[in-house]
């Protein structure tokens, strides 16, 4: 696997990286920068805007104004 070899290959641990961890963090990513969920399906190339909504509710949760409440 590509992603696990450059993982190696920079030193670090193969194991504590996943192609699904790529995905789904670049998508939480995006929500955190702000960025339209069909534009961040172009590159994450999800097909189901329900399953990559799920990452962009977790993301917006933590942003919310019930969040702030917490804090």
């Amino acid at each position: 696997m590509i992603l696990k070899a450059r993982a190696r290959q920079a030193g670090l641990d193969p194991a504590l990286f996943s192609t699904h961890g790529l995905r789904s963090g670049y998508l939480t990513d995006a929500a955190n920068c702000g960025i339209p969920l069909p534009e961040a399906m172009q590159l994450s190339l999800h097909k189901s805007m329900a399953q990559a909504a799920g990452y962009y509710n977790n993301a917006e949760r933590k942003l919310g104004r019930a969040a702030r409440l917490i804090v």
